[in-house]
């Protein structure tokens, strides 16, 4: 067990806390700030404990230097919306400077203050001892509640931890919970289902997990590579060359293990990756060489979902389809839509899927969403994630 911000008396103290605060802007407007509002609980909780918080977050990729596009700012102005008080973004170019310090010092209990985009600093990303101990001056204890990037040792997700002793949030404790239980306890059936494009991206965690689970779904555009494997012929679709022979290696491993895998069995396929290019539906044995796989088709959508209902623990990451474009979203929807009314644990392992399941209103009918895409891969690949690794024990 891991400690939590539960494990300290916060009196007189300051938290320095990462969240992960990289949300879509549009126009320097945030478009969505599910992870902004997932942070509150940890937040509200410190504020009512008579701490003060300094909040550090990544945003985009600006590689080491100040864009102005990806600053914090926006971040500030809906954080003080939420919680009902200035939350002032005391802004540098270097992110921490003399103001900087100076300010987090002036913090009284229950104030907050935002530390500019920690990428403006190339050290972050390769974890520069000096720039995490220049993070460490600016309070006593480090609030790790970052699971997105808990799998990347950077300067303001572990190295801060070799300055100032680290506990956690309740979002990570959450992140914990939901997905340990999902990996090593789960009830059963245990149901992994796995979309996304390319074979060898997700080849450890879908290895790993046949160790684990009882029913593998496939979907998405690494079902296409999966076809090849199998000699079909594929059309336009999505192809992972490198990733023909691993299929291959899957396909025995889940015979070997006994474990039920499910590819699709009919698919939708238009000419052109748009909207609006005509579509029908083939089975995968029969995919015209003018078409693309778009999504899954009616067979498949019952066969997945008459699965579906016999788990009793399920783990989703990686949509069926391309669910952006309304014509090739019903196989995703479908899917949401029996994982929603399933009586078992469903825990969305961050991302696409995420993004999904907010998208057709059905996030709050889930057990867990969590917040990080690739951490929840490694996650459940049984990975230690070092920023998860660096928070102290119980």
């Amino acid at each position: 067990m891991k400690k939590t911000v539960k494990d300290v008396n916060w009196a007189g103290k300051t938290a320095v806390m990462r969240c992960d605060f990289n949300v879509p802007l549009k126009d320097g407007k945030i478009t969505d700030d599910t992870r902004i509002r997932a942070a509150l609980p940890t937040i509200n909780y410190l504020i009512d404990d008579g701490a003060a918080i300094v909040i550090m977050s990544h945003l985009g990729r600006p590689k080491g230097k100040a864009v102005p596009e990806m600053s914090l700012a926006p971040v500030a102005k809906r954080l003080s919306e939420y919680l009902g008080k200035e939350v002032k973004l005391v802004a540098s170019d270097v992110v921490v400077d003399d103001t900087v310090k100076a300010a987090a010092k002036a913090l009284k209990g229950g104030e907050v203050m935002l530390i500019e985009n920690v990428r403006y600093r190339a050290e972050e990303e390769k974890n520069d001892p000096e720039f995490a101990r220049e993070l460490s001056e600016l309070g006593d204890i480090f609030v790790q509640e970052a699971f997105g990037t808990s799998h990347r040792a950077h300067a303001s997700t572990t190295g801060i931890a070799d300055y100032i002793p680290a506990v956690s949030g309740f979002l990570i404790e959450k992140e914990l919970k939901f997905l340990g239980e999902a990996v090593n306890d789960p009830e059963r059936p245990f149901a992994a289902i796995m979309g996304g494009a390319k074979v060898k991206d997700k080849i450890s965690v879908i290895t790993s997990l046949l160790n684990k689970v009882d029913i593998l779904i496939i979907g998405g555009g690494m079902a296409y590579t999966f076809f090849k494997a199998q000699g079909y012929s594929i059309g336009k679709s999505l192809l992972d060359e490198e990733g023909i022979g691993l299929a291959s290696d899957i396909l025995k491993l889940a015979e070997e293990k006994g474990v039920k895998f499910l590819l699709p069995v009919d698919v939708v396929a238009s000419y052109d990756f748009a909207n609006d290019s005509p579509y029908d539906v083939y089975p995968v044995d029969s995919i015209p060489d003018d078409r693309m796989g778009m999504d899954i088709g009616p067979a498949t959508i019952k066969l997945f979902s008459d699965t579906l209902k016999t788990a009793k623990t399920v783990v989703w990451n990686g949509p069926v389809g391309v669910f952006e474009m309304e014509n090739f979203a019903v196989g995703t929807k479908a899917v949401a839509e029996c994982l929603a009314e399933l009586d078992a644990t469903t825990v969305i392992g961050g991302g696409d899927s995420a993004a999904a399941v907010t998208q057709f209103g059905l996030a709050d009918k889930m057990t867990h969403i969590s917040t990080g895409g690739g951490a929840s891969l490694e996650f459940l690949e049984g990975k230690e994630l070092p920023g998860i690794a660096i928070i102290e024990d119980k």
